[in-house]
């Protein structure tokens, strides 16, 4: 008998704790579970702050991972120099007889290749706006004139038939290489290697087709400015270009011919006619895509690049554009938006774990009597805080699996019809129903602690 009461008490003390907290969590759930409505709406302000937070930073991930992958398809080792219209020059009077002349010249192309010991490979091109023709069909887009090297510089792909050669190059052959949506539009029906098109007063001959998406690089207008240097209609091909915020499907409509054909068939000098108005530009380059040999020498290089033209150019009728520099920027701005991202949903918590608090400190002036009830009949403090804490987690952690259910969901919803990228990250849902759980604990803690501090005999008395 004296063994029983000395070895009993120890097993008895633990199944009795565990009965208390069992039968203290069953009436947390049986508190809630008998004011549904009312405990519906007060879980809604983190049921969509949790929705906010992984839908929007779903939203920010997918822009931010499309911007990132244009601005690589421009390439990490590349430094982009383009030709820039000076602001001075861009209004044009009636009547204009004399040529302006501006942007990047062969001379610059020469000195970059001779005096820069980093540079490895150098991408000249020219674009012209122009009418393609084949038969009856028309195509409105870019003539980039080039070097044979391009497609391995610029990171495109040719999908039917080849590039020109360097042979073609030198001989100023009339081939040229057609984007996807060009191919497309002239050939719907027939294949159009071996056919030929008209480009102005000239026929080429169709040697290759790219693959879908063209190159990003090609074009005078790829991330600001740019040269505006086409033909007759003087359309700018800034609408033709797959930059970071544009369509990557642009650079599909444009036509590749070589450089040196370009130069003997077209000239340097463009004629411009406007309402009634005319200007004559000279421009011989576009664009030059330099190579450097290391990626620790992309943005030093650029530097000299500019300072070197700086000495050549009287007028800034450049731009000297470090992809690496932008990818770079680029990731700073995704980590910003994250963080405002944060901020906001943080708020639209918060305001929802105030809704908790505030209900908490209703029910606990409610439930007065019961809780002078259940601390007659032996309840510790312990046992009322324990009470209230459970309902209050219990709200928070509903509205947060609701929250990650809607959060998920919506970013599904906003692909499928609104065709936007968007990147559920692991980390987000994560994220979001920790903090919805830290909440209902942190603003559940006063109402417990109220609710427990309360004197019994005050609490029997209470109406």
């Amino acid at each position: 008998m004296t063994f029983a009461s000395k070895s009993l008490p120890r097993h008895n003390t633990g199944l009795y704790s565990y009965t208390r907290l069992k039968r203290t969590v069953r009436l947390g759930i049986k508190s809630v579970w008998s004011h549904r409505l009312r405990s519906l709406l007060t879980v809604l302000g983190i049921v969509f702050g949790v929705c906010s937070v992984i839908a929007m930073l779903a939203i920010g991930e997918g822009l931010s991972f499309e911007a990132q992958e244009q601005i690589r398809r421009l390439g990490s080792q590349n430094i982009i120099v383009r030709s820039v219209k000076p602001p001075e020059n861009q209004s044009s009077t009636a009547d204009r007889s004399w040529a302006i002349e501006y942007g990047i010249t062969y001379d610059d192309l020469d000195r970059i290749r001779m005096t820069l010991p980093a540079v490895e490979i150098v991408v000249p091109s020219r674009a012209m706006r122009r009418d393609v023709w084949n038969l009856g069909r028309r195509v409105d887009c870019d003539v980039m004139g080039t070097v044979p090297w391009h497609p391995q510089m610029t990171s495109s792909r040719v999908a039917a038939g080849r590039f020109f050669t360097d042979f073609e190059f030198s001989s100023n052959a009339n081939v040229c290489v057609l984007g996807a949506g060009v191919a497309e539009q002239l050939f719907p029906i027939d294949d159009p290697l071996g056919k030929s098109v008209r480009i102005g007063d000239g026929l080429f001959t169709v040697i290759g087709t790219m693959a879908d998406g063209g190159s990003p690089t090609s074009s005078t207008a790829a991330m600001g400015g740019a040269a505006n240097d086409g033909g007759d209609k003087g359309a700018s091909t800034a609408a033709n270009v797959a930059a970071p915020g544009t369509s990557p499907g642009a650079a599909q409509y444009q036509v590749y011919i070589p450089l040196s054909t370009s130069k003997a068939r077209y000239g340097e000098v463009q004629v411009k006619r406007s309402s009634g108005s005319r200007s004559i530009e000279r421009i011989q380059l576009s664009e030059l895509t330099v190579k450097v040999d290391s990626l620790d020498a992309v943005v030093p290089t650029a530097r000299i690049i500019e300072d070197l033209l700086g000495r050549y150019h009287k007028k800034k009728d450049y731009s000297v554009m470090a992809p690496l520099e932008l990818l770079r920027q680029a990731e700073r701005t995704k980590r910003m938006f994250n963080i405002v991202l944060g901020a906001i949903a943080a708020i639209s918590l918060l305001v929802g774990g105030i809704g908790i608090m505030n209900i908490m400190l209703a029910s606990v002036t409610e439930r007065t009597r019961e809780i002078g009830i259940r601390r007659a009949l032996g309840a510790k403090r312990g046992d009322i805080v324990l009470q209230f804490l459970i309902e209050t987690v219990l709200l928070s952690a509903t509205g947060g699996i609701i929250g990650v259910a809607l959060g998920l969901s919506v970013p599904l919803i906003i692909t499928h019809f609104a065709h936007m990228k968007t990147i559920v990250t692991l980390w987000s849902p994560i994220l979001a129903f920790g903090i919805s759980a830290i909440i209902g604990v942190v603003f559940g803690l006063y109402p417990a602690m109220r609710a427990a501090d309360m004197d019994p005999v005050e609490a029997l008395r209470h109406e």
